[in-house]
């Protein structure tokens, strides 16, 4: 359930961080075989950084949810093979752990605690 409002601005952030989520998909999906295991370790940085970022940047867990979920569509849409016998990702542990560790990054991110805002109580039971 949506609570608050759906503006433009918001929509145009979680599009955004849609589009950003696959570019990091691609870019993580390109290097983290390339550098090993420096390249790993960037690209999975890159996904956390962008997901907690777009949490932190739209005050919620949908903005590391999207991010998330333009990451996710990107090394999907890669980890396809082609008519050619082409593929992207070797089957090794380096891109096993770069997939599951991207989701388990992105699944992070989007389900993260809210920090509660000054001034509130904390919803916690005393007793």
């Amino acid at each position: 359930m949506l609570t608050g409002t759906l503006t433009a601005g918001k929509l145009a952030a979680h599009l955004g961080l849609v589009v950003l989520g696959f570019l990091v998909g691609v870019a993580g999906s390109l290097v983290q075989a390339g550098w090993s295991p420096g390249g790993l370790l960037l690209a999975l940085l890159g996904v956390a950084g962008l997901c907690y970022g777009g949490a932190v940047v739209t005050g919620g867990r949908s903005g590391g949810a999207a991010a998330g979920i333009g990451w996710l569509i990107a090394v999907l849409l890669l980890s396809l093979n082609r008519p050619e016998g082409d593929f992207l990702f070797e089957a090794g542990i380096g891109s096993y752990v770069f997939l599951l560790g991207g989701m388990v990054i992105a699944v992070i991110c989007a389900t993260l605690a809210k920090k509660p805002q000054p001034g509130r109580p904390v919803d916690r039971l005393d007793g």
